[in-house]
């Protein structure tokens, strides 16, 4: 056989004589299983005289000469070195003597993570004889098991009907308070390879309702009657910016009248939460973006940006907000902007990224363990690609190609557990919709379609989910991504709920599970759906979405906002009203009317 080069490198002729190869049966497959931040090497057990190199792969791609940051020595043993460890790496890795692939060994790599915590509120006042609860989040693999200690002792002891533990001891929850229950309450979480712990205080004094009105825990609402600041507690109203209030800093109106329009009114495409400091909402039509300060819940400053601003996306890492405008309702002339130091509320800088004929882009969310990302995904028009690009120079890395799959991608989503990357791809004029393709992040190699899995892929907040809505058909499927990076179907549901829009909701009776809620395009219901079991629940008659058409900003025409890792409350539009939902009853709360087109909304924490 002739030699063969990949990637410079030359692999030597095969011996012309016979080899014996040997791998011992009980090594056939092998686990390593090493904590996130170290290095660890895999070596191949395969032996004989003669052997050729060893051919180490991973999901079918070579890797031996990928060019890979963390994946880099081979050895002269020819063992898989990997530097700095992280969730991404888990999974399989295989290795054969070059020329011999009917012989290979297998090593299966799990990543263990110390836990991450964070607990709510931080403080609380509370009045004698009312209820109150401490919560506690935390992530970790494996899962970390949690404990409470008051003023530094254990609870367990103490618990009773009026002090409880709730969802695997994330909820401490106390019934009736009395003054002797103020103290400083530890979270501990702990697995087999670290601890974490947060404490979350509780004083109990009278007139404590008294204490200033908080300006966190509420959804801004945008719609034509501007911007209305809800408490979903109270189902109220604290606030109701209108289009004729003026911008603090310019003195211009919110939403000018328009010539011709007999009212005045406001339209929005796109807003989000800036660090719970700031608010950044798109106004298209007005070709720029306002700033509100959530502290005075008042619109500070407005920037200008390229024609027609659609879309908004904060990146926490570095700070930045990513503006993807249409130039015209054709998007015939598409750009992004990035303004940096966003969180800084002044003297922002706009630059414009080197990209043309954007039609959307994807950056991964953080979450408690992954903090930090440094890539995201360019969609361009019409290409079979997506551009991988590097988030703090804003600069263009390398096009990872779906040309063999013939995948234009329409939207994308990631999990940490195992660095994938899930692609739907826009439906062509045939009438069967394309599987999913899967990226793996770290070889940024196409590995295949995920089995026949179609439809809009979402990641639940903890990486270890995977539903993945079918609009047409109404199909959903639940795939669960485990520990070991494998992709598992759960379930597959068949419901006439054609989704809108989908979002997570962390269970309150079981530690580390979660609800979906979706909306639907068309009907007035809201799918509720246990991911654990598969039960699905339906909210019924939440009124009629906006009309697509009154929604040209993207295909979400009715939104499903849920209230952060610790919320209880979820809102979603109808055409001239808002639903406020109670997560934790999964029953209806409220009806909010006179608000039209509030598909805009953004929620802001304790802040």
């Amino acid at each position: 056989m002739a030699s063969r080069q990949r990637g410079g490198e030359q692999l030597p002729q095969l011996p012309e004589e016979v080899v014996q190869l040997t791998l011992p049966e009980d090594q056939k497959v092998g686990i390593t299983t090493v904590t996130v931040g170290l290095s660890t090497v895999l070596t191949c057990t395969i032996h004989g005289a003669l052997r050729p190199p060893i051919i180490w792969k991973r999901n079918g791609v070579i890797l031996n000469f990928l060019d890979l940051e963390d994946i880099n020595d081979f050895g002269e043993d020819d063992s898989l070195y990997i530097t700095k460890v992280t969730t991404i790496h888990m999974g399989n890795y295989t290795c054969h003597a070059y020329g011999y692939e009917e012989l290979y060994q297998t090593h299966i790599l799990q990543v263990n993570v110390p836990p991450v915590i964070r607990v709510y509120p931080e403080t609380q006042a509370q009045e004698p004889g009312v209820s109150a609860s401490l919560k506690c989040h935390a992530e970790g693999i494996p899962n970390p098991r949690i404990t409470w200690l008051k003023n530094g002792i254990d609870i367990m002891p103490k618990l009773s009907k009026q002090l409880t533990l709730l969802a695997n001891g994330s909820e401490l929850h106390i019934s009736s308070v009395r003054y002797e229950d103020t103290g400083a309450y530890t979270c501990i979480a702990k697995n087999e390879v670290g601890v974490d712990e947060d404490i979350s205080s509780l004083f109990i004094e009278d007139s404590a309702r008294k204490t200033r009105l908080s300006v966190g825990n509420m959804f801004y609402v945008f719609s034509d009657d501007g911007i209305t600041v809800i408490q979903p507690n109270e189902c109220e109203i604290r606030r109701h910016i209108k289009p004729n209030e003026r911008i603090f800093t310019s003195y211009e109106e919110i939403c000018p009248e328009v010539e011709g329009e007999a009212t005045q009114s406001c339209l929005w495409a796109s807003a989000i939460n800036v660090r719970d400091k700031y608010i950044y909402v798109t106004q298209p039509r007005q070709n720029r973006i306002l700033i509100i300060d959530i502290q005075t819940q008042k619109v500070m400053q407005s920037m200008d940006v390229d024609p027609l601003p659609t879309k908004l996306h904060y990146d926490k890492s570095h700070d930045q907000v990513w503006v993807l405008s249409w130039g015209d309702m054709q998007k015939s002339h598409p750009t992004l902007q990035v303004i940096s130091e966003a969180s800084a509320g002044e003297n922002q800088h706009i630059i414009r990224a080197p990209f043309e004929e954007v039609d959307d882009f994807f950056i991964p969310p953080t979450n408690l363990i992954i903090n930090h990302i440094r890539f995201g995904f360019i969609f361009n028009k019409s290409k079979s690609a997506v551009q991988k690009i590097d988030l703090e120079t804003v600069t263009h890395i390398k096009t990872i190609s779906f040309k063999n799959y013939s995948c234009v991608p329409q939207t994308m989503a990631y999990t940490h557990l195992g660095g994938y990357f899930f692609v739907q791809c826009k439906r062509n004029t045939s009438v069967t919709a394309f599987p999913q393709l899967i990226i793996d992040s770290v070889t940024d190699s196409v590995i295949g379609p995920n089995s026949d899995v179609s439809g809009t892929p979402y990641i639940s907040p903890d990486g270890c989910f995977l539903v993945s809505a079918d609009e047409d058909s109404g199909r959903i499927k639940v795939q669960a991504i485990t520990i070991q990076g494998e992709i598992k179907l759960i379930y597959d549901l068949q419901t006439n709920v054609h989704i809108s829009d989908l979002t997570f909701q962390p269970s309150f009776t079981e530690g580390n599970q979660y609800y979906i809620y979706a909306t639907s395009h068309l009907q007035t219901d809201v799918l509720f759906v246990e991911l654990s079991t598969g039960k699905m629940n339906v909210l019924k008659n939440l009124k009629d979405p906006i009309i697509s058409k009154d929604w040209p900003w993207s295909s979400y025409n009715r939104i499903m906002k849920d209230s952060g890792l610790f919320g209880q409350y979820l809102i979603t539009p109808a055409k001239d009203s808002l639903f406020v939902i109670n997560g934790r009853q999964n029953t209806l709360r409220c009806e909010i009317s006179g608000i039209r087109r509030g598909n805009t909304v953004v929620w802001v924490g304790e802040v």
